[in-house]
């Protein structure tokens, strides 16, 4: 089993998680990965659906934003846990994600919004990091 790639930082107010991948799309699916885990949804029993989304975004910053609320809508609005996801970013910022979902139980600890609070996707050694602060 690959260990956690994803580190919770304390913040004041609001959660701030450290996100690792080797390039953007697993950067993306931690930052999903490790969002889902703090805030503990939990599934219910029952079916649900495959979900597609498609996204663009003029930088990396925005892209990870877009792509962590469109989690937050699914957890809030559709009242659904994504599962199983797959994803990919595109040289030109395009994401492409793909979805199980089950049908959402609870929330331990909701999530209001993803902030751009100091967001910067940067490049270490061999692999891109991001500070995500959620607003709570």
């Amino acid at each position: 089993m690959e260990p956690e790639r994803f580190e919770e930082l304390d913040h004041t107010a609001d959660w701030a998680l450290r996100v690792q991948g080797r390039d953007l799309s697993e950067l993306c699916l931690h930052a999903a990965t490790a969002m889902l885990a703090v805030s503990g949804a939990r599934p219910a029993t029952g079916n649900g659906e495959r979900h597609e989304v498609a996204l663009r975004a003029p930088d990396a910053e925005s892209l990870l934003v877009r792509w962590l609320e469109e989690i937050l809508y699914a957890l809030e609005v559709r009242r659904t846990l994504p599962t199983r996801i797959t994803l990919t970013v595109s040289p030109d910022l395009a994401l492409r994600a793909t979805w199980d979902e089950a049908p959402l139980e609870s929330i331990e600890k909701p999530i209001k919004a993803v902030t751009y609070h100091g967001l910067e996707v940067r490049r270490l050694a061999d692999q891109l990091e991001a500070t995500i602060v959620f607003d709570v």
